[in-house]
């Protein structure tokens, strides 16, 4: 029975316990401590938790303590770091480069020149296993091998197209390994006399039937895979051992016709130095033709989900291979460069007799052969620089060389069959491109990705069928190099980015050689095939685009995520010492939507002229009497909301008694550093005369603390309305829509939507407004009534740099007199031109100060009808009474005090509808109200001025200061 020790403060509060950080491990069950919520419960909510009971609170199963059937079956197959990793790993890197080419290579570069090519590969993988200890290391690794580890390092959009492209690697390396091998087996084949069909189809059968026996273990499990493995490490071994004690034997007389003589003062010297043979041989043609040995570095990482403990097993056995391999390629250079001469005949009647050597080429001559013949006409077939097989001649049986040949290839080809399907399984279930999701399947205890297993094979007999792989052999190369840069570089960029999550437990690495091992292997992609280097570069950067484009759903905590926090903090930090110029003017809006995907019109035309330019912030303002009803999620699902809508925008929910007090906060705690708004963006109260009194003066006195805190403001007026919640079922935020009843108006609720209301209509809910229309050439009619600094005219310009508003034209009306209508029009458009504002449609309005109609006067004087005193009709009642108890309301002297600016707002109105009934957008100047306006009063000012169009209306005002300049400084 497992215990659940509670702290010393709670008999709830639990001791920290692994399974509350480890939910997802396996074989446990997953647990939770208790939240906040729970942990703050008074004690009577506790004892009646306590009278109920807790079905789900029991222990049963095998953590009761009894044995269940189930128990008693063995678990998967998992390996240690020995057979697991290092095993496999040298098996990889003892390929038949060992065997068939490192002999002519030492003959080529020398045996310094083959060291230090040695040496610079080492070097690349030994830094790249540091980065893969570092990684492994670092958390709870699974399967995938090297695309889990650079996916969870650098996101999906880097470790998609690895995982894809290092898969494709690992077929392709099995495919070119089975053609060693079948043509080691063809050779074999040709000296016995035997041929099938003809040489090059010999090797497409041999090679299709022994990838088919290979696929037939890796069916058998990992634990007859391994069995496999463990036989060719041991024929590895043997035949290694074979060559070894092959040096210390005294030649016999056909031997030292074929060039060897035993360990040879002499012939090591005269191996040192280079001797290149063709024109096109050269220090990098070498390291080209080398470096593949070294692929194998990952051969342990990538079954990582079939080791007993891969965070040890990754870092010892894969240093412990290198090491071993490394030791084994310096000694062979060196013990057959000390024992074979370059060039020999293998015709034992060049040997000399007596001391004659008159004539004599070469250093055969000093140890009784003459070799000058074949030397000189370039005949020779034996020697370093003219037989591949020189180390089974030289070993003690020649044939023990021939199945170290046969044990490294098809070790190799084996090792690449099971790498292959277990990364690209991973990569299937993460989901990250379409319709590979079939090949994620797995199966039995250790999940074998049996469709994998076989897509796998089809590529390899596909590559083998066509023998010609010596293009796609530069490919491979390429592909793995673009894996150990990738690796190294998320061991670097995971170290700079300074994450608090990045503590891993190997502690041997440094990010200034992580970042070397990146930048070496990007260098040697391009020096070794330039046009392979290319090819995967495009193959990565259109992997990299398709992710890019469709953001998949995983969050894996990524170190791009905390290198992109880290930016974001230094900038900000940053931009908090550069002063404010008004060429760097941005209109930075906190628009008060509510929940943003009930009013997406004002979200849409905010997001017009904010994105990928200024700050935008939702405000969602929350009465405190529904805070409860509110979703845990709702934050996460109107995020997600805005994301699908593409819309570029934080969201900010502030729990507030009435509007005014949530605006009030948002506008001073808003934003961070430079980064505050300073432009409040509201919706039009469209059902102003139905609301209650307290709303109306509620979004007045809102209005009236934007201009106090010195910020601008925009006010949208859709003919339609804002709001959406028809279409749902929402409820609406009453701050700024319809209330059912005037008795309830004190109770200004925000939406009551369930979580399921948002997240189960999917697009459903991404209602299409006019503001993502293209608008064509329609106008955008800007009334620059009033000099607020430019920001009227701002606005619609940043609208029209927007692909859907490119077409449309700007139109400018400014109020002036007939007599000077003229040169005030000129004026104006100087004036525009010298803010570079591609503008020259100037109207003067000369007849904004005639009185309006009587029936536009008179739909004003209704409109405010319900919102008078009428004082001077209630006798024995002072207006301070009548003020006290209606604070709202016009008194009959302020009516005829402001009836003059009243009726300018109906003329502007009848101008406004006469000249832009066809716009797309109309701009008008909000007028400043005097502290003694009642609200009533200057929210029928308001409704006048934008009522009647057939477009958005959208009422702007800046803070008085200049937010454009003709300067340049």
């Amino acid at each position: 029975m497992e215990l659940r020790r509670s702290s010393v403060y709670s008999t709830l509060d639990l001791v920290p316990q692994l399974e509350h950080y480890a939910g997802t491990l396996q074989n446990r069950h997953s647990r939770s401590r208790p939240s906040l919520e729970v942990l703050r419960r008074s004690f009577e909510e506790l004892q009646a938790d306590i009278e109920v009971p807790d079905t789900n609170s029991g222990v049963s199963g095998p953590e009761s303590g009894h044995e269940g059937p189930q128990a008693k079956e063995k678990g998967p197959v998992r390996f240690g770091w020995v057979t697991g990793v290092m095993v496999r790993c040298m098996l990889n890197i003892w390929g038949v480069i060992l065997f068939l080419r490192l002999s002519w290579i030492t003959s080529q570069a020398g045996i310094l020149l083959t060291w230090l090519i040695i040496l610079m590969s080492v070097m690349v993988t030994s830094v790249t296993a540091l980065s893969i200890s570092a990684i492994a290391t670092n958390g709870r690794v699974t399967s995938g091998g090297a695309y889990f580890m650079i996916s969870r390092s650098l996101g999906p959009e880097i470790g998609g197209p690895i995982g894809v492209v290092f898969s494709f690697a690992n077929a392709l390396a099995c495919a070119l390994n089975t053609v060693g091998f079948a043509e080691v087996v063809r050779d074999l084949m040709q000296e016995f006399g035997v041929v099938m069909v003809d040489p090059i189809n010999d090797v497409r059968i041999v090679g299709v039937i022994t990838v088919t026996f290979l696929l037939l273990i890796s069916f058998a499990g990992m634990a007859w895979e391994s069995k496999a493995q463990m036989l060719f490490f041991i024929v590895l071994l043997v035949s290694l051992a074979n060559y070894f004690v092959g040096t210390f034997l005294p030649p016999n007389q056909e031997k030292q016709a074929q060039g060897i003589f035993g360990y040879n003062r002499d012939i090591l010297i005269s191996n040192l130095k280079p001797d290149w043979r063709r024109p096109e041989d050269n220090f990098f043609q070498m390291f080209a033709i080398f470096f593949p040995s070294t692929i194998g570095i990952l051969s342990g990482a990538n079954i990582s989900g079939d080791l007993k403990d891969p965070a040890t097993a990754i870092p010892k056995g894969t240093l412990m291979a290198i090491f071993w391999t490394t030791i084994s390629y310096l000694v062979i250079p060196v013990t057959v460069g000390s024992c074979v001469l370059r060039d020999a005949s293998g015709n034992t009647s060049d040997i000399l007799t007596g001391n004659i050597t008159d004539g004599c080429v070469g250093l055969g001559c000093n140890l009784g052969w003459n070799f000058t013949k074949c030397i000189q006409s370039q005949s020779c077939e034996y020697g370093l620089a003219n037989n591949m097989k020189v180390l089974g001649q030289v070993s003690g049986f020649y044939h023990l060389i021939t199945a170290g040949v046969f044990a490294a290839s098809l070790s190799s080809a084996l090792g690449f069959l099971v790498s292959a399907p277990k990364v690209f399984q991973c990569l299937c279930r993460d989901e990250i491109y379409p319709y590979i999701g079939f090949f994620a399947k797995g199966y039995g205890k250790n999940e074998e990705p049996i469709r994998a297993y076989f897509l796998c094979y089809i590529i390899a007999v596909a590559f083998i069928l066509i023998a010609e792989l010596n293009t796609i052999a530069a490919l491979i190369s390429n592909f793995f190099l673009c894996s150990y840069s990738l690796i190294n570089f998320s061991c670097f960029y995971a170290s700079i980015t300074n994450s608090p999550g990045w503590r891993p437990s190997f502690h041997y690495y440094s990010k200034w050689t992580a970042l070397f091992g990146a930048v070496v292997s990007v260098v040697l992609m391009i020096l070794f095939t330039w046009w392979a280097a290319l090819t995967t570069f495009g193959i990565i950067f259109f992997l990299f685009g398709y992710v890019n484009y469709n953001k998949p759903k995983v969050n894996w905590g990524s170190s791009v995520q905390a290198g992109t926090y880290n930016m974001a903090l230094s900038y900000s930090v940053s931009l908090a010492g550069v002063e404010d110029h008004v060429k760097n003017f941005r209109p930075q809006c906190l628009v008060l939507t509510g929940p943003p995907n009930q009013r997406p019109a004002l979200v849409d035309f905010v997001d017009s002229f904010t994105k990928h330019i200024s700050l935008m912030i939702c405000g969602d303002i929350i009465m405190e009497p529904d805070r409860q009803t509110r979703p845990l999620d709702a934050t996460d699902l109107l995020v997600k909301w805005m994301n699908r809508r593409k819309v570029r925008s934080f969201y900010t929910p502030f729990t507030a008694d009435s509007l005014r007090l949530g605006a009030r906060h948002l506008l001073q705690a808003s934003g961070l550093g430079k980064l505050k708004p300073n432009t409040l963006v509201l919706g039009f109260k469209a059902n102003w005369r139905d609301s209650s009194p307290e709303s109306i003066e509620d979004y007045i006195n809102t209005i009236y603390d934007t201009f106090d805190a010195n910020y601008c403001l925009c006010i949208l007026r859709m003919m339609d309305g804002q709001d959406v919640s028809d279409h749902f079922d929402f409820e609406v935020n009453q701050g700024f829509e319809p209330e059912e009843s005037v008795e309830n108006d004190h109770q200004l609720s925000p939406e009551k939507e369930s979580a399921d209301d948002i997240s189960d209509k999917g697009d459903v809910d991404q209602i299409k407004t006019v503001f993502q229309n293209d608008q064509g050439k329609k106008t955008i009619d800007v009334y620059w009534i009033a000099d607020d600094g430019g920001l009227t005219l701002l606005v619609p310009y940043l609208l029209t740099r927007r692909k859907r508003w490119h077409r449309s034209h700007i139109r400018v009306f400014i109020v002036g007199d007939e007599q000077n209508m003229e040169e005030g029009r000129n004026e104006m458009i100087a004036l525009l031109k010298r803010f570079r504002l591609d503008c020259s449609n100037v109207t003067v309005m000369t007849d904004s100060e005639r009185h309006p109609s009587a029936k536009s006067l008179s739909r004003f004087v209704d409109s405010v009808a319900p919102f008078r005193l009428h004082d001077e009709q209630q006798e024995g009642v002072s207006v301070q009474e009548l003020r006290q108890s209606a604070p709202w309301k016009i008194s009959d002297k302020e009516f005829e005090a402001f009836k003059l600016k009243s009726e300018r707002k109906v003329r502007l109105n009848e101008i406004i509808r006469r000249n832009s009934q066809h716009a797309a957008l109309v701009l008008v100047s909000l007028p400043v109200p005097h502290r003694d306006c009642t609200s009533a009063l200057y929210m029928a000012w308001l409704d006048t001025l934008t009522c009647g169009l057939h477009c958005p209306a959208v009422l702007i005002r800046g803070n008085q200061q200049n937010v454009l300049t003709f300067y340049c400084q």
